[in-house]
């Protein structure tokens, strides 16, 4: 491969390298690779009340659907603070985020981000969050896993079509620049955090492909070339995500609100791609039903805005039927009014030097997360069909769970510290 195309996977992989390595080297050997240092700047003073606002602010496709967001940045922050927080903090963390806003537009040309706080935070006050408010603990959601329990007081997750403003967002963050964009930095979080661990990421056609030379996939380098994903399928249609509506706290002190569930998933795609063939991966993603008549093509753009799985069979009948159960087959009989429960801003990573997946969702309640990854288990159908435990049911046999946390993410007037009262 040669030219134009060449040189852009060659800038494209070095932008995503650049930011999984972090610090000012980084942001300055970017700088020099890239040609689209002119991003707009914003305004922390007319922004969506909801933090998890993006969908008006990406791009969409020919179908109406989301166009992920390609670059991402997950910080995991702890309060070092003793007691609880002070005024004079909440002020500080809130000047830091709105510096941001500021300096980039909401938008996937600019920066989008969410703040978010886990039961751990909440555990130093005296009182409880709101019952109407469901954030339990993490925990291991299968006999099969034994993820790491996330512990770390917040999370900041920030995304742009940029990889180098997300560099230069951590290190104003962190006190290493003076201005962003154009604006003075004034305050950062790190006066009021440390950072507990950062976790980088990317999404959209062709990256994984760029990305491919990692533990976890082939040598032979299969993943194609306008797949979004590492698995070579596209995930996030419109319809099989639930509206922002649908993920938001309607009541109470946190209402405009949502939750946040974050885990990590490492890849095994050996078999994935040497030994099942294509059939089988259709299968196995979607449905039988979508494998035996060719109803995908490529990463499945020609699905429109939706899997189509209505002329799949109920996935109990698939699995005693077929001896194979797809993942979309199983997640179907989850729809509420026609689309899911729970809101998906995931993306493939290659920290560690492995091929992973971080599962970041949004969603009203974490019970809404628990019936969905309840769904994708299938142990039901593992008991009482041919189906395995994780054999032919979905496609748990690729990945394994590392880490799992639940966060609360507060409507944007109350994310700088949040009290279970609602007060910020």
């Amino acid at each position: 491969m040669t030219g134009r195309r060449a040189r852009g996977i060659d800038r494209r992989a070095f932008v995503k390298s650049a930011l999984a390595i972090g610090g000012a080297s980084a942001l300055s050997a970017c700088l020099d690779r890239t040609d689209d240092t002119d991003v707009p700047t914003g305004s922390s003073t007319s922004l969506p009340e909801r933090q998890h606002a993006w969908g008006a602010f990406v791009e969409r496709d020919e179908h109406g659907n989301a166009v992920p967001v390609p670059h991402r940045l997950l910080l995991l922050l702890n309060y070092d603070g003793d007691g609880t927080p002070t005024e004079g903090e909440r002020e500080t963390v809130e000047r830091a985020l709105a510096t941001l806003e500021d300096a980039y537009a909401w938008s996937h040309d600019g920066l989008l981000s969410t703040m978010a706080y886990s039961p751990s935070y909440f555990e130093r006050f005296e009182s409880s969050l709101p019952e109407r408010v469901d954030l339990p603990a993490p925990e291991a959601l299968a006999s099969f896993e034994d993820p790491a329990l996330d512990t770390a007081d917040a999370a900041l997750h920030l995304a742009s079509d940029h990889g180098h403003v997300l560099l230069a967002v951590e290190q104003a963050l962190k006190g290493e620049k003076d201005a962003l964009n154009g604006v003075t930095v004034d305050a950062t979080l790190t006066d009021v955090f440390s950072v507990a661990e950062r976790r980088t990421g990317f999404t959209g056609d062709g990256l994984p492909a760029e990305n491919q030379d990692v533990r976890g996939v082939p040598d032979s380098e299969p993943v194609p070339e306008d797949a979004p994903l590492y698995m070579g399928f596209k995930s996030t249609y419109e319809k099989t995500q639930a509206s922002e509506d649908r993920v938001t706290i309607q009541e109470g002190a946190f209402a405009g609100g949502t939750t946040q569930h974050v885990s990590h998933m490492l890849l095994n795609l050996q078999q994935w791609y040497e030994q099942d063939d294509r059939e089988q991966r259709v299968g196995k993603m979607f449905c039988p039903y979508h494998a035996e008549n060719d109803v995908v093509e490529g990463a499945g753009d020609n699905l429109g805005s939706d899997a189509k799985m209505e002329k799949a069979k109920p996935a109990e009948r698939a699995a005693d039927e077929d001896g194979v159960v797809g993942h979309s087959q199983k997640m179907f009989s989850l729809r509420e009014d026609g689309r899911p429960i729970i809101l998906r801003r995931d993306f493939d990573s290659t920290d560690g030097g492995h091929a992973g997946l971080h599962f970041v969702s949004y969603q009203r309640e974490i019970g809404d997360f628990l019936d969905t990854r309840d769904a994708m288990t299938g142990a039901d159908l593992a008991a009482e069909t041919p189906v395995g435990q994780r054999n032919n049911n979905g496609i748990l046999q690729y990945m394994s769970v590392t880490s799992r946390g639940n966060y609360l993410v507060p409507p944007r007037s109350k994310r700088a510290l949040p009290t279970p009262e609602g007060d910020a």
